[in-house]
């Protein structure tokens, strides 16, 4: 059964069922069917079409139902399409809330295109997209002020154009997924300092970037040339200075730990990370973080874990929008089948890490 039905007001009653076909309430779509004697087709609850008097119609809990009953599916409401309604309508206010997003939209209206209550809205919404709408609107905002600011336009024009109210409202809530001040952000990192490493590991090599909260930044590459480019389109205007110059001791001390993990050496070492993303991403990161070396869960069992199982699509996406390789391990998610599926820094890499971390756990458990 679909997990918005099961979000739904049960319709137990002909009385209830007959109330939401008159007031053609789109809530129920999926629900039940009902059927129009005189023309023996049948429609959903929300049809447009003008339903015939209560003694006319017959009431179905499926369309193999109505269909067995020898009625023929509306061509108007079409209900054997089979996406779920209320699924098109959420994506539908999505899209609304895309186009958008620099403008108010309170959770009342948004629900009103989706002819839900707000409430239950709010609910819907959030299973489907792994986010509340204020959350989805302000994941695009944030998006629409990092390319403003990258496009050279002032921090105050920036953020009207992206539509934030006040100047503290992006300051409180935009600088913490930017990681740094959005004056600062606009200038691609000036005055900030980002101190890096690159060490050559099992897997090529490994560059390893952090500001002053902790590693930003951790990618497996061709060359410590290409590497360093990737890290200077990021921050095209900060200052980055290899470690261990002007006290960043600290992080050539964290690359040797981790290319040492690489090489099998020891554990995964726990460094402190500057995590910058959105409250989504920020969430699913947070759950690999706990998942113990040789774990594998599939993308489905991400999304059910972080309490949004129809959020499977976001979950991947936040896998693949992961900057810090193998300390945020999302290698060990795979496809539902047991495919590797995808992985930033290739699939050759990623069957590596698991293999290792599996070798590792049969080491340290002989009984696994």
């Amino acid at each position: 059964m679909s997990l918005f039905r099961t979000l739904r007001q049960p319709m137990t009653t002909d009385a209830q069922r007959w109330q939401a076909i008159r007031t053609r309430d789109a809530s129920c779509d999926g629900v039940f069917y009902y059927g129009t004697l005189s023309t023996r087709v049948f429609c959903r609850p929300s049809c447009a079409a003008r339903p015939a008097r209560r003694s006319g119609v017959e009431l179905f809990d499926s369309t193999a139902a109505a269909t067995a009953a020898g009625f023929r599916a509306c061509k108007r409401c079409k209900p054997l399409d089979s996406r779920d309604p209320l699924a098109v309508r959420l994506e539908a206010v999505a899209r609304h809330i895309a186009a958008n997003a620099a403008e108010p939209l309170p959770l009342a209206r948004l629900a009103a295109l989706a002819s839900l209550s707000p409430t239950h809205f709010q609910r819907v919404f959030k299973a489907h997209f792994g986010v509340s709408p204020r959350s989805y609107q302000d994941g695009l905002r944030l998006a629409h002020l990092r390319q403003e600011l990258r496009s050279g336009d002032s921090v105050l024009a920036a953020i009207a154009s992206a539509g934030y109210s006040s100047g503290s409202r992006v300051y409180g809530e935009a600088a913490r997924n930017l990681g740094m001040s959005p004056s600062a952000y606009r200038a691609g990192g000036a005055h900030e300092t980002i101190s890096y490493a690159c060490r050559q590991t099992s897997l090529g090599p490994l560059m390893m970037a952090a500001t002053s909260k902790g590693v930003c930044f951790a990618e497996f590459g061709e060359s410590t040339a290409t590497l360093l480019a990737k890290l200077g389109a990021e921050f095209p205007a900060a200052t980055l200075e290899p470690s261990p110059q002007h006290g960043a001791a600290a992080l050539d001390a964290w690359m040797q730990a981790l290319a040492a993990h690489l090489h099998g050496h020891i554990p995964r070492p726990d460094i402190p990370l500057d995590l910058r993303g959105t409250a989504f991403q920020v969430r699913v990161w947070r759950f690999l973080l706990g998942l113990a070396p040789g774990e594998v869960i599939s993308y489905t069992e991400l999304a059910q874990a972080i309490g949004t199982p129809k959020a499977v699509r976001a979950a991947a996406s936040a896998c693949g929008a992961n900057r810090i390789a193998v300390l945020i391990p999302c290698h060990r998610v795979l496809r539902g089948d047991g495919g590797l599926g995808g992985y930033r820094w290739g699939l050759d890499r990623k069957r590596t890490l698991i293999d290792q971390e599996r070798s590792r756990a049969r080491v340290a458990d002989p009984r696994g």
